[in-house]
């Protein structure tokens, strides 16, 4: 297979790539009001800014249904194949789901990089989809400028254990299961100015399944519940909070970071979506740290861990079911999101 950098084929690196939260609103506030956005089976839809869609099956069953589709993160295809696999299915497992059946997305520039190259992205995604017993059931491909993958995930999931965004509690404490950094490090892939100790600490921390996490929500009756990607930690903090009607506090030095992210910010690596996040989301924090700080807290994430908000009594048997989860926070009654 030819050696080929593929983010130099991407204007941004994975879920960097998104729209901000403020230019998502945007969008779909001329059409929320759509007949084809409601339906009396529709448990979780665009309402609110939920990770998947919920429609109930009848007999307390429920689809749950998501798309994730992004550039190149990495530059390995097989690597990059994985990752997008990872990251979509985290929407299903987020809501409390098991992800059953995927359709795949290829966009190629057909011009510019080999058709073997993308032997690799695909197979990389369906190694992922088979180790998360999830058929891909077929897809669709489209000739582009910038190459993109991912896939439409479809997972089941019963209706009295569906967990939203919209059921954090004044008191509960925040948990998450993933290190931060990620998007500051794909930004240094990008700019080749990353070791490749720190780029695989990143790669194994993306492609790792966020399985574990989501079916350990019911029995510790998480309250609510959201995989943190585009938006960075603060942004999809925010939109449980809002979705909740609470408010929130973060300890800084409680969230985890991948080794080598601060030190690779501080040599600018930083990507256009992260900072889309920071300006969407700092009107809404109050903060006592410095900003390099709390851009970690902005930064955007692909396939990241879940943010969860649970009972104090659950905190323990949930850390223990799922390793690497350590507590953050905790949920407040009033508005915004406090860092100190």
């Amino acid at each position: 297979m030819p050696e080929v950098r593929l983010t130099r084929y991407s204007h941004g690196a994975g879920c960097a790539c998104k729209l901000s939260p403020s230019e998502l609103k945007e969008i779909l506030r001329p059409v929320r009001g759509h007949p084809a956005l409601s339906h009396p089976d529709l448990l979780v839809g665009l309402s609110v800014a939920d990770d998947a869609g919920v429609y109930s099956l009848g007999n307390g069953r429920a689809l749950v249904q998501t798309v994730d589709i992004f550039t190149p993160v990495v530059d390995d295809p097989y690597e990059w194949g994985r990752v997008a696999a990872a990251n979509a299915l985290s929407d299903v497992y987020a809501m409390g789901g098991t992800p059953i059946t995927a359709l795949n997305y290829l966009a190629w520039p057909r011009d510019q990089l080999p058709f073997e190259i993308s032997e690799g992205v695909l197979r990389g995604g369906f190694d992922v989809m088979k180790d998360a017993e999830c058929t891909v059931v077929g897809g669709h491909s489209v000739d582009s400028p910038e190459p993109s993958f991912g896939f439409a995930v479809t997972g089941l999931v019963d209706v009295d254990r569906v967990v939203t965004l919209a059921g954090a509690q004044a008191g509960d404490q925040l948990v998450l299961t993933k290190p931060l950094g990620i998007g500051i490090i794909t930004t240094a892939i990008k700019r080749e100015i990353c070791s490749p100790e720190v780029a695989k600490s990143a790669v194994d921390t993306m492609t790792q399944l966020n399985r574990e996490a989501g079916s350990a929500l019911f029995a510790a009756g998480a309250h609510a519940a959201t995989d943190v990607t585009g938006f960075g930690l603060l942004g999809h903090l925010r939109e449980l909070a809002e979705a909740s009607g609470v408010g929130a506090v973060v300890r800084y030095d409680d969230v985890p970071v991948l080794s080598g992210a601060r030190e690779l910010l501080e040599q600018g690596a930083w990507a256009g979506g992260s900072q889309r996040n920071f300006d969407s989301v700092s009107p809404f924090v109050d903060s006592s740290i410095d900003e390099s700080s709390l851009r970690v807290l902005a930064d955007a994430q692909t396939s990241g861990g879940l943010l969860v908000a649970l009972d104090s009594s659950a905190v323990p048997g949930y850390l223990s079911d799922v390793p690497g989860a350590v507590k953050i926070g905790e949920v407040v009654a009033g508005t915004g999101i406090k860092v100190v």
